[in-house]
């Protein structure tokens, strides 16, 4: 035999009455409930209970059937909707240390001394750049200056990085998130009729068809972290990262007045050159005329109009190169600094030789290790690190929280009341070993990779200083000593031609002098461009070629 007991406070009588039945063990999967009263110690039947027990039973035989059977429709209901005596689940458990919620990708590899990064901006992204305005019918006159600031504010390098920035900016703000108080509102209205004899549940003289009833609920929720040491340690690493991505803006606009005045430096040597070809064909379509009257007054052979011919027209080969070549450098620099491509510009500028002395290796690597933004956003990196290596050790240590609600309950909004909830909870993780160590053992090998990089990138400023400072005292040897040249092929060139004009020997010293002539002009214009551009270099490897790059290419 089975016993069945559910005690009930009877209104009418105030005093608690108990309902007794013995079924059959074999008819327990149908339970039949029926009213019995105590009197003088025994259990008998008292029909005169019937219909009380009755209404009552209709408002538990919900409850019953739910934690016989689980009924999914209101379980899940419930679930979705909370009432006011339900705790609302938390979300406030611990975090999952670095995984839990992604780091910006953009600060996970940062600027090598080059000026790329890989994982967003690249050192090809500083050669486009967001088209501004629309091309007129002018001719645009260009300074280093004006093309600079355009660079800034167009070029896509400086563009992403500013992107890659307010990302960094949007991870933190959700980091910082869950240590803040986290407030939710929820309106729900649950009506349901419900069919008991569907589940097993049998009661004589009731029908079983439960309703249709209501249930009307306004709420507002809160949850908030006590103690979560691992989001608070997340929230330092995103923070940092943050700070990195910031640096990594900055040092931006130092690449991008590099790579703008690497292409505007360009576009002024090829004018060079073309002003170095144009005269050099002056002088060749003057060697032509003398072999042609020489040989028409029959006092020198036609080889030497055909070799002067042939000077000339490689003359005129090389004009069309540079003309191209500097048409194609001017498209490049339009990219650079967002101008249309068919706008028509002129360049201002020059870029004279002017000595950069007394230059202090030491002093100047010390000065970039102060300077470099990179390398400070390697170092914020560093700390980011740290940080989410912290956070992992914290995983494993308890969180406390709090989760409360607060609304009105009940049939109707004119018939409720307000109800409420209000939990502190305290969640410690028990076991998860290998969940915990494979945390730290990652986290732990992301910082030692940070402290390499930063370590690898100090030296590699280190090289880039002396590297600059190099390149400029050999290209300052090599413009003094391609300007000699220049000055003793012209001077060459101008006895051959006195020579061959006063017939004491024929155009073949002519041609040569014309191109050694050509090859040291070219080779005096290549120089100028190797020193300005080491001079800006050194300027971006202090870190200062955003706010000193006129004093760095005038000559302090």
């Amino acid at each position: 035999m089975k016993s069945i007991r559910v005690h009930i406070t009877m209104p009418a009588m105030g005093q608690p009455t108990s309902l007794y039945r013995q079924v059959p063990a074999e008819t327990r999967d149908t339970v039949n409930i029926e009213p019995m009263v105590q009197r003088n110690g025994k259990v008998v039947e008292n029909r005169a209970i019937d219909r009380e027990v009755a209404r009552l039973l209709r408002g538990t035989a919900v409850v019953i059937g739910l934690t016989l059977c689980g009924l999914p429709t209101l379980a899940q209901q419930r679930q979705t909707a909370p009432s006011g005596n339900q705790p609302r689940p938390t979300e406030t458990g611990p975090s999952s240390g670095p995984q839990s919620s992604a780091m910006a990708g953009a600060q996970q590899q940062l600027y090598t001394a080059s000026g790329q990064n890989g994982a967003q901006v690249s050192q090809d992204s500083f050669k486009g750049s967001i088209v501004e305005g629309k091309a007129t019918g002018n001719v645009l006159d260009l300074s280093l200056d004006d093309a600079i600031h355009r660079g800034l504010r167009n070029n896509l390098g400086m563009i992403l990085q500013g992107a890659a920035q307010k990302n960094a900016n949007g991870q933190r703000l959700e980091e910082l998130q869950a240590l803040l108080p986290t407030v939710t509102g929820a309106a729900s209205i649950n009506v349901q009729q419900v069919n008991l004899a569907a589940y097993g549940l049998k009661f004589p003289g009731l029908n079983p068809i439960v309703g249709p009833f209501q249930v009307v609920d306004f709420r507002a929720y809160l949850t908030q972290n006590l103690f979560n040491l691992s989001a608070f340690q997340n929230y330092l690493a995103a923070k940092h990262n943050f700070a990195a991505a910031k640096l990594t803006a900055e040092d931006a606009r130092d690449l991008v007045v590099l790579t703008v005045g690497n292409a505007y430096l360009l576009c002024i040597a090829d004018r060079a050159r073309i002003e170095a070809v144009t005269a050099e064909l002056a002088t060749s379509k003057v060697t032509l005329d003398q072999a042609v009257a020489a040989h028409d007054a029959g006092t020198s052979p036609k080889l030497d109009v055909l070799r002067a011919q042939v000077d000339y027209q490689n003359e005129q080969q090389t004009l069309i190169a540079a003309k191209n070549g500097l048409a194609k450098d001017k498209l490049a620099l339009a990219r650079v600094i967002g101008l249309p491509l068919d706008q028509e510009f002129h360049l201002t500028d020059l870029a004279p030789y002017a000595a950069l002395d007394n230059l202090d290796p030491q002093a100047s690597v010390d000065e970039a290790l102060k300077e470099r933004k990179d390398l400070a956003a390697s170092g914020e990196q560093v700390k980011a690190a740290n940080a989410q290596k912290k956070s992992a050790w914290a995983y494993q240590l308890p969180v406390a929280s709090f989760v409360g609600d607060f609304g009105d309950l009940g049939q109707t909004p004119g018939h409720s009341h307000s109800s409420y909830t209000a939990t502190g909870q305290v969640t410690v993780p028990i076991l998860q070993i290998a969940k915990t160590r494979g945390q730290n053992e990652v986290a732990s090998a992301n910082y030692e990779q940070a402290r390499a990089r930063l370590s690898d990138q100090a030296q590699q400023v280190n090289q880039d200083v002396r590297d600059a400072i190099l390149d400029i005292q050999a290209a300052a040897k090599l413009v003094e000593a391609t300007h000699s040249n220049v000055e003793l092929a012209t001077e060459a060139l101008s006895e051959a031609q006195q020579r061959f004009k006063a017939g004491v020997s024929d155009n073949l010293p002519v041609s040569q002098a014309q191109s050694q002539t050509e090859q040291a002009n070219d080779q005096y214009i290549s120089a100028l461009y190797q020193h300005n551009i080491a001079k800006l270099s050194l300027a971006r490897a202090l870190g200062a070629a955003q706010t000193k790059y006129k004093d760095y290419l005038g000559g302090k």
